[in-house]
């Protein structure tokens, strides 16, 4: 077996991570895993972390889950890979069938791609060229809440809002309108803005994409579900499309399947992913069939857009067993009532000495840290916290002065009220 110290050689002279400085990455000692089950992260000493956030939000049922293993096996041994052009299968085919029995039922058709910013990206392209064929050629511009985050292809970067995420690409992006951006309590300006933008200037909208209810990379905003009612009807009013990336919030992460169904809206385009395999990059884009319909008429009219692993066979079959476990386990209700360990833990959280502000909804729990320079992604607060949590036994990766929890919906409660104690102790002990 490769050694600890192997792997950190060989991973500061090649692989370049995410989202981080590469001076500041070489000058830590990274957490090498090895193994992972349930909520926790086991590392290469043997010591075990519990996983705060699902790793990147994607282990919703936990690491390891028996049923997604032995799907995988199954279907690996079965038919591993084939492209979508031209064939089908049946875990594509069945999958779509399941997918469209939980959501709303104006969602007709289903489109396949490798990853979130891929489905939010297909859905940005399928708006703008079903205006185009139903004769509006002129509906070529997206808006989105300033702070939001949609993915990092260029399209989908071309929504967010998150100053540091974007302004590497400026001159190259979509042309996207923007609200300002909600500081708290301030969602109603920031609704009512984007309201303004549809009514001045619908005929050259094509969609709005938004986070339902909670914005999560933007440090897990929480806003009321009356704003994306409202938003809905001003949708509806203006003639264009609403997009709805569940990416983070679906799956049962804010109590409910979809977080839109806090306020009883239906989306235009739907945009699920991480959750949706639990394993492997797989991520669906879901649409009316007044969309779908815009693209009949001849090869002209195809939507010329398709990943090598679109429909992929091996994470259908996983999508589809996630879809029976939430089923058949009754995941949603599983959260729901841990929900209230989480909402006791962030009450006694917001009395800390140096937090500003704590929020929760369903399995989210996060708390706003007095900024030691300016709040934001550059602020190392948080990374205090995430160094204290290491010590205690918890992965808590920060979004910049704000320190969240969003751990496996499958999470002993024991499990839990350590991981939420282990927060707060960290807190205390980075200030």
């Amino acid at each position: 077996m490769t050694t600890r110290e192997e792997i950190v050689a060989l991973d500061r002279a090649h692989v370049w991570h995410p989202y981080s400085a590469i001076d500041e990455h070489e000058a830590r000692d990274p957490l090498v895993i090895r193994s992972a089950r349930g909520a926790w992260l086991e590392d290469a000493n043997g010591k075990k972390y519990i996983d705060g956030n699902s790793s990147w939000w994607v282990a919703s049922l936990g690491h390891g889950h028996p049923r997604l293993q032995r799907a995988l096996a199954k279907q690996a041994a079965e038919l591993d890979h084939v492209s979508l052009a031209g064939t089908t299968h049946e875990p594509a085919t069945l999958l779509a069938k399941e997918l469209l029995e939980v959501v709303p039922s104006n969602l007709k058709h289903v489109f396949y791609t490798d990853n979130g910013s891929g489905a939010v990206e297909v859905a940005l392209r399928i708006a703008a060229q079903a205006w185009a064929q139903m004769g509006k050629p002129e509906k070529t511009r997206f808006v989105a809440l300033d702070g939001a985050y949609h993915g990092d292809t260029l399209g989908a970067a071309s929504l967010g809002g998150i100053e540091i995420f974007k302004k590497a690409f400026a001159g190259l992006a979509l042309e996207c309108l923007r609200a300002p951006f909600p500081e708290p309590n301030a969602y109603e300006r920031a609704f009512q803005a984007m309201a303004d933008l549809l009514r001045r200037e619908g005929d050259a909208i094509a969609a709005v994409v938004v986070e339902p209810i909670v914005q999560g990379a933007s440090g897990m905003r929480i806003y009321e579900p009356r704003f994306l009612r409202d938003l809905r009807k001003a949708c509806d009013d203006a003639g264009v499309f609403l997009i709805i990336d569940e990416v983070f919030a679906g799956y049962g992460r804010t109590g409910k399947m979809w977080a839109f169904e806090h306020a009883s809206v239906t989306p235009d385009i739907l945009c699920i992913g991480k959750t949706f395999t639990s394993i492997i990059p797989m991520a669906a884009t879901l649409v009316t069939s007044r969309i779908y319909d815009a693209f009949r008429g001849g090869k002209d009219r195809a939507l010329q857009y398709g990943h090598t692993f679109c429909g992929n066979p091996i994470g259908a079959a996983l999508a589809r067993e996630v879809l029976a476990i939430f089923r058949e386990e009754k995941i949603v209700a599983q959260a729901v009532e841990k929900s209230h360990v989480i909402a006791r833990a962030f009450d006694r959280i917001a009395k800390v000495d140096g937090v500003i502000r704590v929020r929760h909804i369903g399995m989210i729990g996060a708390a706003d840290l007095e900024p030691t320079r300016e709040a934001g992604y550059l602020d190392p607060i948080g990374w205090r916290v995430y160094d204290e949590g290491l010590k205690r036994g918890a992965y808590l990766r920060p979004l910049g002065n704000t320190v969240y929890v969003a751990p496996p919906l499958t999470i002993a409660v024991e499990d839990l009220e350590e991981l939420l104690a282990i927060l707060e102790a960290s807190i205390s002990a980075a200030r």
